[in-house]
């Protein structure tokens, strides 16, 4: 299993692995026409290739035999409202996807582990992510590695408002 940053030439693969991720786990809540739109907005091919040439962005992929199987996406400076929290300089998780098929494989331990060494090199003080409310499997996961929730947000999926965490952990 190798992990590494992602380059141009894995946009194709990381599109259809994020798409098919988010797709498995979430597409059953959403109108179609709602789905559609933030797929098309969050996970298309042209917005993981201006996160990949981001010099704020950290995409890392993990592949197995050439496969990529999980990744993530560590935002060097939070897009969250600074109300929320007092830190200097936090960093956003946006997100640590696995393959539907690799799940408890330790995958996302393992990208957990590289978005925290990644924060401490930056000189974070804080990473900070969203998690939606009803999404029980990730809070546990987030709490594991001593994330908490700091603040109740909201995150528009087309015309769906969903209620979201905004959890947070302090380095």
């Amino acid at each position: 299993m190798n992990l590494r940053l992602a380059t141009p030439a894995d946009v194709p693969a990381l599109g259809a692995l994020s798409r098919r991720a988010m797709s498995a786990k979430w597409e059953h809540l959403y109108r179609p026409e709602d789905f559609a739109a933030w797929i098309e907005s969050s996970h298309s091919d042209r917005k993981i290739e201006s996160e990949i040439a981001d010099p704020a962005m950290r995409v890392a992929v993990m592949e197995d035999a050439g496969e990529l199987v999980a990744f993530c996406k560590l935002n060097l400076s939070a897009s969250f409202d600074r109300d929320h929290s007092d830190a200097a300089n936090p960093l956003e998780l946006k997100q640590l996807y696995t393959a539907p098929e690799r799940l408890g494989r330790g995958l996302g331990a393992r990208l957990m582990d590289w978005t925290l060494d990644q924060a401490r090199a930056a000189g974070a003080d804080e990473i900070q992510l969203s998690v939606w409310s009803g999404n029980h499997d990730a809070q546990r996961f987030y709490r594991r590695y001593g994330f908490a929730k700091i603040a109740d947000i909201t995150y528009p999926v087309g015309e769906q408002i969903d209620e979201e965490f905004l959890f947070a952990l302090r380095l």
